[in-house]
């Protein structure tokens, strides 16, 4: 397939998203595409994808060369795109297509979201050989969202095998993947075709693909650059990772006990917590405290249960008997609420719980009341805490926006301003700067430095060591659902 746009440009409400786009995608070209969150990546995908419609104007132009065959519209040549990215894959979780993964794996031989009927023996054949290709044949049987974010991920990179396409788009395709499931991925993207024409989003310069030639690069919703690759690194991707030096620790302990040492209740205790989630155990045997002042990382692969425990801290799944998860002055008869109202939250579903057509301003106020939306709209007091809280992490600008007008990483800076509003004493924080281009990761990590400094506690997950905070107390190292390591931070 070939693509060109010209003069493309498109709008969300009011707003400007892609201004005058010029590109052609030719058979063979395997594309990176950069820019800042909020610069139009994601949408110039959906706009290739036919997944968006374009403003008329005089000259525009969104043309597909396809077997011979010329077409003006993407609706003849949709179903030979295969697009893969977060928002894509909430659907899932949204419309709760909780199907096995060797079904979604199906869909794609089928080209279609659910699937289309039963899956002949030369389907399965091929499903398997996807999942194998893929490395996750042993999940073939499970349902798609028992799986962790990662795993999720690399089933529907398996579904755009199957979908054998003409042209393949992926949005951020690395996010949410540990090291082994980075190298799965980046294996997989090596193995394309030359001649398939490929894009990839990103914006880590470890994530751009070994076999890239061609680079465009987005501000604004303008192209800035475009042209070929050309291995060196380009000053796009200069800061692209922004590491912090790995914190300091001391000697490894086995942790402490559910009882500070002053005798008061830990701000959180989990005592031999097993945790299931749909009808699967998740969790095993867990035992820790976490105190005031606390910074706790939680890291593991991808399946280890890393989001499930930050679910299970917050409230929203319980312990199994036998085990126990609790709360400082969470007693029989006080709701989890009391609990809720002292902790903010950012983690990947709530990007999909959301109504995309709520004002950013009300999303922000909802975290005075730990709820997903709000029954009226926020009094004056909340409306200025929430701005207040907008300022401090330097999203002003998207007050008057809908959570529709925003790309995936200013959602999440939304998100952080919820988690904030009601200035928390507790932070729960699961893979909290995926999406997010290095300057904004830079300042989030700077805003979560400044809440340790002034005595918050803090539980985090992620895959990256350069996101651990520097003032990390502690650490819980997860494998398939058990603690492999639980105490002080280890030197790295």
């Amino acid at each position: 397939m070939r693509v060109e746009l010209v003069r493309q440009s498109v709008r969300r409400g009011e707003r400007s998203i892609l201004r005058g786009i010029d590109w052609c995608i030719e058979p063979g070209q395997h594309w990176v595409l950069l820019g800042a969150n909020g610069a139009g990546k994601t949408q110039l995908l959906k706009l290739l994808a036919g997944d968006v419609w374009p403003v008329e104007r005089a000259g525009s132009l969104r043309r597909y060369h396809w077997h011979g065959s010329v077409h003006d519209e993407p609706a003849d040549i949709k179903q030979h795109i295969a697009y893969v990215g977060a928002e894509r894959q909430d659907r899932y979780a949204h419309y709760d297509w909780n199907f096995r993964v060797s079904t979604v794996v199906g869909t794609g031989l089928q080209r279609s979201d659910i699937p289309q009927g039963p899956f002949s023996a030369a389907d399965r054949a091929e499903i398997l050989r996807c999942l194998r290709r893929a490395g996750i044949a042993e999940l073939a049987n499970r349902r798609f969202l028992t799986l962790s974010y990662g795993q999720r991920r690399l089933a529907l990179l398996a579904r755009a095998l199957a979908w054998r396409p003409a042209l393949l788009l992926l949005d951020e395709p690395l996010n949410g993947l540990d090291a082994d499931y980075r190298r799965r991925v980046l294996a997989l993207v090596a193995g394309i075709p030359r001649r398939l024409p490929l894009v990839v989003a990103t914006h880590r310069a470890e994530d751009v693909p070994a076999h890239t030639t061609h680079l465009l690069e987005l501000r604004n919703g303008r192209v800035h650059w475009q042209g070929r690759w050309r291995r060196a690194r380009h000053p796009a991707l200069a800061g692209s990772i922004g590491r912090m030096p790995a914190p300091r620790g001391t000697r490894p302990s086995r942790g402490r006990p559910a009882r500070a040492r002053n005798g008061a209740m830990p701000l959180i205790a989990a005592r031999n917590a097993n945790v299931w989630l749909d009808q699967r155990l998740v969790l095993r045997g867990l035992d820790f405290s976490v105190e005031p002042g606390d910074c706790w990382v939680v890291h593991g692969a991808n399946g280890s249960g890393k989001s499930t425990l930050i679910r299970a801290l917050y409230g929203d799944i319980g312990a199994a008997s036998h085990g126990e998860i609790r709360r400082r002055g969470i007693e029989p008869g006080v709701p989890i609420s009391e609990f809720k109202s002292r902790v903010g939250l950012v983690a990947p579903e709530l990007q999909t719980t959301h109504p995309l057509y709520l004002p950013v301003t009300e999303v922000v106020a909802s975290g005075l009341h730990s709820s997903v939306g709000m029954d009226f709209a926020p009094a004056r007091s909340e409306r200025a805490a929430a701005l207040r809280a907008l300022r401090s992490l330097g999203a002003l600008a998207l007050a008057r926006r809908t959570l529709r007008e925003l790309s995936y990483g200013q959602l999440r800076r939304v998100l952080f301003a919820r988690a904030l509003v009601h200035r928390p004493a507790i932070l729960l924080l699961d893979e909290p700067y995926t999406g997010l281009d290095a300057s904004i990761r830079a300042r989030l990590r700077r805003r979560v430095d400044a809440f340790l400094a002034q005595g918050g506690t803090l539980v985090l997950s992620t895959h990256h060591r350069d996101e651990w905070p520097a003032a990390a107390t502690h650490e819980l190292q997860l494998h398939d659902g058990r603690a492999l390591y639980c105490g002080t931070v280890r030197r790295a």
